[in-house]
């Protein structure tokens, strides 16, 4: 950079700070619009600061490598509240383990999941006198993300043909049998042909039906046009006057028979023989594939899923550790215990009565310089409570004191990410003195010129000739390089 160049650079910067002065002595920093969008950018610019890395880069390797494999999958729930009391919470994990004995020593899994399961869909049931079979436990095949995360580490934990201990998820406790495990079906698009069980189809019927499919296999598989073959004999009518075209799918969208079919197909235009499922005989022909993108390609799908899914809080729990450690978290269990006699059920239904607790004055735990109160719980207690269902008063306690703690911890090292970053209070710098420039700029001159027309009409005449070209000519210039000047006397002779 040459010294003239630097001298613009400085005039400029000066004429910055002089505007950013200007405005902080008009009171602009001070004003609820300047601080509401500060705030908000600073929401932003914060959360990368506010995970754990490390944790957040495991549990993205562990997504993609499990984007990798489906898996199949039956369950049994004993349901059990999130915040169930320690006494059920036992008894429901004892139950669990009793149903796991039953099946370890030769039951069918199918047959208890019918008989003891807390989801209904294991069970047979009539909905608008129409009987609906249960699945029998059967989730069918699932990959990443399908279900909640501790469900779904259970069962990628889980050999095939084994039963897991008791999973424990909001749900209750679940035992996850893995009937099998397959590499990742990705997305595929395929044509059927379907042939419909009648109602109350009896052995001649599902005889009949099975022939027919065989001969129609028979037809594709030595040229016939599949296409035409669904339109004249599938009685999927949805998709038979498409040529039996199903849109893209993946493996947990539809029913497991059919992912292990086309598990079996490996090029386009492979036909599975015929097979059958509680609806009728299929016949399915694979169009097209899409396998499993690259983890770089993944990455950023994977990163919006992780942000949403509940496996985000062991991100957030390890910080939350870390911060504990970092600002010698202290705390006084007994404090916390006074509250189980100063609430009652009015909590439940959002009206307990805070002056309960007026007398609770101790300290709850020191986390930095700062020191909480009983007080501040009372305060978020009053503030968080609301119609919900009933539950054991010491668990509530606990939970919602976890919470406060959780939230505490992370307001406070959010507190402190300009002492402990330069580069983000360099950042943050950067927002408020811009934002302050542009609003300085926009009440100055942008709001004035809209609103001043007479005074922009005058500007304009006083200064319009500032701004015009001199005399000019509109000419040709011709360069020639004649030292005896020859060429020149020949060209002005022309002229």
């Amino acid at each position: 950079m040459d010294r003239k160049s630097l001298e613009e650079y400085l005039d400029l910067y000066i004429n910055f700070r002089l505007k950013v002065k200007e405005a902080e002595e008009l009171g602009l920093d001070t004003m609820k619009s300047f601080n509401d969008e500060l705030n908000g950018y600073r929401k932003q610019l914060a959360q990368p600061y506010l995970i754990d890395e490390d944790v957040n880069k495991a549990l993205l390797d562990e997504a993609y490598a499990r984007k990798q494999e489906d898996i199949r999958a039956s369950h049994i729930l004993v349901k059990v509240g999130r915040n169930a009391s320690p006494k059920d919470t036992l008894e429901a994990y004892q139950k669990i383990l009793k149903i796991r004995k039953r099946i370890l020593a030769g039951e069918d899994f199918g047959t208890v999941a019918a008989e003891i399961s807390d989801d209904i869909s294991a069970k047979d049931r009539t909905y608008e006198g129409r009987t609906i079979k249960g699945n029998r436990g059967d989730l069918g095949y699932f990959t990443v993300f399908d279900m909640v995360y501790p469900f779904e580490s259970g069962a990628y934990k889980t050999s095939k043909g084994d039963i897991s201990m008791p999973v424990r998820s909001d749900f209750g406790y679940h035992l996850v049998k893995i009937t099998d495990r397959k590499p990742a079906m990705g997305k595929v698009q395929v044509a059927h042909i379907l042939l419909i069980f009648p109602k109350n189809a009896n052995a001649q019927d599902s005889a009949r039906l099975s022939a027919k499919a065989d001969s129609i296999y028979q037809l594709a598989i030595h040229g016939s046009d599949f296409a035409e073959l669904a339109k004249t004999s599938s009685d999927d009518k949805g998709t038979a006057s498409k040529g039996g075209v199903i849109p893209w799918f993946t493996a947990n969208k539809i029913i497991p028979e059919y992912v292990y079919q086309i598990s079996l197909l490996k090029n386009k235009g492979d036909i599975t023989k015929p097979f059958s499922t509680q609806y009728g005989w299929h016949i399915v022909k694979l169009l097209d594939r899409k396998e499993i993108p690259s983890f770089e390609e993944s990455k950023t799908e994977i990163k919006q899923a992780l942000a949403k899914s509940d496996r985000s809080l062991k991100s957030k729990e390890s910080l939350i550790n870390k911060i504990k450690t970092e600002y010698f978290f202290t705390e006084i269990p007994k404090a916390k215990t006074d509250f189980y006699s100063v609430i009652d059920t009015n909590f439940f239904h959002g009206k307990w009565d805070v002056e309960k607790a007026k007398l609770l004055n101790k300290n709850l735990f020191v986390l930095g310089e700062k020191t909480y109160t009983q007080q501040d719980f009372t305060d978020y207690l009053a503030k968080y409570q609301r119609e919900m269902p009933k539950s054991d008063i010491q668990t509530l306690v606990d939970n919602r004191y976890k919470n406060f703690v959780d939230e505490k911890c992370m307001s406070y090292e959010d507190s402190q990410l300009e002492n402990k970053y330069p580069d983000f209070r360099s950042l943050m710098k950067e927002y408020r003195d811009g934002i302050l420039l542009f609003n300085l700029t926009d009440q100055k001159i942008w709001s004035k010129a809209v609103k001043d027309t007479l005074g922009l009409e005058d500007f304009y005449g006083k200064t319009k000739t500032n701004y015009m070209w001199g005399e000019r000519l509109d000419a040709s210039v011709y360069t020639i390089k004649d030292v005896k000047g020859k060429t020149t006397k020949k060209v002005r002779k022309t002229h």
